[in-house]
């Protein structure tokens, strides 16, 4: 059985709006030599619509990945984060620009934010889409936010479900 279309949430227009609005923030906190790292897969969609914000704003930063995967096909958090895929790039004395979807628990976030120190960044910065409320403090919380979202099941510009309705170029709720 199908699932139901979503309900929109954030348009594609206001979507573009506020990932412009974000580079403009972190322009000026990166370097050419910034490594933009997206987790996989969810943030794909948002991390290259920020990168091409970014080399507006004048800032031609290198891209590499990390595959993390805490939800699978689910819509609850296992609550372990599994690397599925490492970085491939150096990232020894550079900064790093960590890219995610939704800030949902923290858990994909922090790991990466480790992993990504561990691998020898001299700082580490962390931009997401969308940050979700949630009801107990969280070990850390993203430096750039586009869109502060509702406590909803989102879908649409890379967010899921089931690995359905990633393509959407907005964000809605299943909900």
């Amino acid at each position: 059985m199908a699932e139901p279309a979503p309900v929109v949430l954030i348009s594609e227009a206001e979507v573009a709006e506020r990932v412009e609005a974000l580079a403009g923030l972190i322009a000026p906190r990166i370097d050419d030599e910034t490594v933009a790292v997206c987790l996989l897969t969810g943030g794909l969609w948002f991390c290259s619509d920020l990168m091409r914000a970014l080399a507006r704003q004048g800032r031609f930063v290198r891209f590499d990945a990390l595959w993390l995967a805490s939800y699978r096909d689910e819509r609850v958090s296992t609550g372990r984060c599994e690397v599925r895929a490492d970085l491939q790039r150096p990232l020894v004395g550079r900064k790093a620009l960590i890219v995610d979807d939704v800030f949902d628990t923290g858990l994909s976030l922090s790991e990466a934010v480790r992993l990504v120190r561990d691998a020898g960044a001299s700082e580490v910065l962390t931009a997401v889409f969308a940050r979700k409320p949630w009801p107990t403090p969280r070990a850390m919380e993203p430096e750039f936010v586009a869109w502060e979202a509702p406590a909803r099941y989102l879908v649409g510009y890379g967010m899921d479900s089931a690995g359905a309705f990633r393509g959407l170029p907005y964000v809605g709720a299943l909900d």
